[in-house]
């Protein structure tokens, strides 16, 4: 089932909760209507299923930062995390990415219990980034890694909605923020 709940919160992630209709969903995750309904008691428990998933997604891969700054210093990790999730490559693959910026219009609109998997996913998140960045004093407090979590989703979100329209703008708008948060 680990595979097909994926395939649903990749789904989810780059279509949004109610861009993805239950046909498309059981040919992804190959189960039939009826064998989605023996596996979950409806679409919206599959969908809070999906957007578990998905906040297994991190901020702060598990593997490590990628980058080579990612050594030493919480700033230098900070920048490596910020140049990471705020990038031309992160920004066109939303099923491969942050579901806080993909699906959190929809989670707000979905009523309650999916607004409680979402609040749990990214408190998840801002424990993480915490965690990486506590150290020293570039990022050890609570609000200062709120600021920097919030800033870097909702610079995703306006450039994945200007990339098709004024893929400049959508550039400028990542480049801006990394050079803000993460100089």
């Amino acid at each position: 089932m680990t595979t097909r709940v994926d395939a649903a919160a990749r789904l989810y992630r780059e279509k949004g909760l109610d861009g993805v209709g239950l046909a498309e969903i059981t040919r992804h995750v190959g189960l039939t209507h009826g064998g989605l309904y023996r596996h979950f008691e409806s679409k919206d428990a599959l969908a809070r299923e999906a957007c578990l998933r998905a906040f297994e997604w991190t901020i702060t891969p598990p593997g490590g930062l990628d980058c080579s700054e990612a050594d030493g210093t919480s700033a230098n990790r900070l920048r490596a995390l910020v140049h990471g999730y705020l990038s031309v490559s992160h920004r066109d693959h939303p099923g491969e990415g942050c579901p806080g910026a993909a699906l959190a219009a929809d989670a707000a609109r979905a009523g309650p219990e999916m607004s409680e998997v979402f609040a749990q996913g990214v408190e998840r998140n801002f424990q993480r980034l915490m965690n990486v960045l506590q150290d020293d004093a570039v990022v050890a407090k609570r609000p200062q890694t709120i600021v920097i979590l919030s800033s870097m989703i909702g610079a995703l979100i306006l450039a994945r909605a200007t990339a098709a329209g004024n893929p400049a703008l959508s550039e400028e708008i990542l480049a801006t923020l990394r050079q803000h948060l993460a100089p």
